[in-house]
């Protein structure tokens, strides 16, 4: 069971995702905390097949078996765009979308073909992340954060990853690919979710 004071200054966290965009951003998060964190790649660990129904299950399943491959406290991040005029999808299969080798400007040009089959000007979206974090012996815990914005094509800008250019949040003009890094680290599903775990567990 994880208790409160889990994460604190010195502690080494395995990061379980092979996406070096996450890893860099949740470095990036982690930093002035105290936290090292060592990507899972680094460590030569297999990514367990994702066969959960939502981005909590997803999460946690991976931060599970990093944990117990590693022998040390693991952090997944599992994550995607939800497009509602598309039901949500591409959701939990937002990385699929861009084939086998998870090419994001395939999944954008997929997304916008497919908004574009329906005829609709509903360019709603959200960007949910969930965090699991999950000890060698002990149960996980998920923690979810969500944006929300409207898709723009074509893509625009250079910064971020994965869907980022074609994302702009409520109440903002650029995309998550063309706003400076700190200020997406303030408002994105990744640091909502990121909050939510701090205040549980940092002491």
């Amino acid at each position: 069971m994880l208790k409160p004071g889990t994460l604190r200054r010195g502690v080494k966290l395995v990061i379980a995702s092979h996406n070096e965009g996450k890893v860099r951003e949740l470095n990036e998060l982690f930093t002035p905390y105290g936290i090292e964190c060592i990507s899972a790649a680094s460590l030569d660990l297999t990514e367990p097949e994702e066969t959960g129904e939502t981005f909590a299950e997803n999460a946690k399943l991976k931060a599970v078996a990093a944990a117990k491959a590693s022998g040390m406290l693991a952090l997944s991040d599992d994550s995607g765009l939800e497009v509602g005029a598309l039901s949500g999808a591409p959701g939990i299969h937002s990385a699929r979308w861009g084939g086998p080798n998870k090419a994001f400007d395939l999944a954008m040009a997929r997304v916008h073909h497919e908004l574009k089959k329906l005829g609709t000007s509903d360019r709603r979206a959200n960007f949910t992340c969930a965090l699991g974090l999950a000890p060698p012996d002990g149960e996980a815990a998920a923690f979810t954060g969500q944006v929300y914005g409207t898709i723009v094509w074509p893509p625009r800008g250079e910064r971020g990853f994965g869907y980022d250019p074609m994302f702009v949040p409520l109440g903002g003009t650029l995309t998550f690919g063309e706003i400076d890094p700190a200020e997406k680290h303030r408002i994105s599903h990744r640091a909502r979710a990121f909050a939510k775990l701090v205040e549980r567990h940092f002491r």
